[in-house]
């Protein structure tokens, strides 16, 4: 047996280019593997999460990502994620390789939020708003600008002193970053919304969104979080990346379910039906949502990537 290879976070970073890897999901998650809903543990530590994510598609491999979730981390200047994904060969059940998987997860969410916005945001739309400023934000920036050629992005942040770090950060790798310190302007006049906090509690609501907008809601992975209310789930066709995990763990589409003001049906259109053809936007007026709870079958198509071009 050859030997297993293994792939630091810094060696993830330098293969996965957003745009390849936006490709990539493009083509793979329209015709998606198996992805069990993954097994989510609350574990004693503060707010803290262990999720295990396995995963096999025909011709790409068998995988399983772990993870832990500690929020109260950037109190202690670390990573609130922390990953590791195993790919095994399909056909022997052979190990093929180990890598650590935080810089994985933040790409792969971070291109299949894009790749989401690509089909579901107006194709004119020049202005980006990002809610929160951790790990996820700055990935955010770099795969959104992949697909749309944004004059303005603003970034919010609980801390103030924070986000203006932020949007200094990004404005000195070229982007027209921008911090702000009033959350409903700037969601006010965004084309494209995206969210990517562990809030338990609405950070959005549903009389800011404009019409035409988009909204992605991509931080919140468990029953008990969400960003936004439920007026605005409410006012938005909604895109969710499995239908299956959705029911299970988008806090914010089963608040606003328990609210009665959208139905199970209204959670038909997963994103491979988009990448299909269907469930594109209906006019220049309609508000769009994506929300992702994580989908393993993104690590898989990510891990394959990295593999392939190394």
């Amino acid at each position: 047996m050859s030997s297993i290879r293994f792939f630091t976070n810094a060696e993830v970073a330098a293969v996965l280019d957003y745009a390849g890897l936006i490709d990539a999901l493009r083509s793979g998650l329209a015709h998606p593997g198996t992805a069990p809903n993954r097994q989510a543990y609350a574990l004693p530590e503060g707010q803290a999460s262990l999720l295990n994510m396995p995963v096999w598609q025909k011709g790409q491999g068998i995988g399983v990502k772990l993870v832990t979730v500690f929020p109260e981390n950037s109190q202690r200047d670390l990573p609130s994620v922390a990953a590791v994904f195993a790919l095994f060969d399909d056909v022997t059940g052979q190990p093929l390789a180990l890598m650590e998987a935080s810089e994985l997860t933040a790409r792969r969410t971070a291109c299949t939020s894009a790749l989401a916005a690509d089909y579901l945001a107006r194709r004119d739309a020049l202005s980006l708003t990002i809610v929160g400023t951790g790990t996820l934000a700055a990935h955010m920036v770099r795969a959104h600008t992949a697909v749309r050629d944004y004059s303005r992005i603003e970034i919010w942040g609980r801390d103030y002193s924070k986000a203006k770090a932020f949007a200094e950060r990004l404005q000195g790798e070229g982007y027209p970053v921008s911090a702000s310190d009033n959350l409903a302007q700037s969601v006010g006049h965004a084309d494209v919304v995206t969210c990517v906090t562990t809030s338990r509690e609405p950070l959005v609501l549903g009389e800011w969104l404009n019409p035409g907008c988009h909204l992605d809601l991509v931080g919140a992975f468990l029953p008990s979080m969400r960003e936004t209310d439920s007026a605005a789930v409410a006012r938005a066709r909604i895109v969710v990346d499995t239908r299956e995990g959705a029911l299970e763990e988008a806090g914010d589409l089963l608040f606003a379910l328990g609210d009665g003001v959208i139905q199970e049906s209204d959670l038909n259109t997963e994103l491979r039906h988009v990448l299909q053809g269907d469930g594109v936007r209906s006019d220049d007026q309609e508000i769009t949502l994506f929300k992702s709870v994580g989908y393993a079958v993104e690590d898989l198509l990510a891990a394959q990537y990295l593999l392939h071009n190394m």
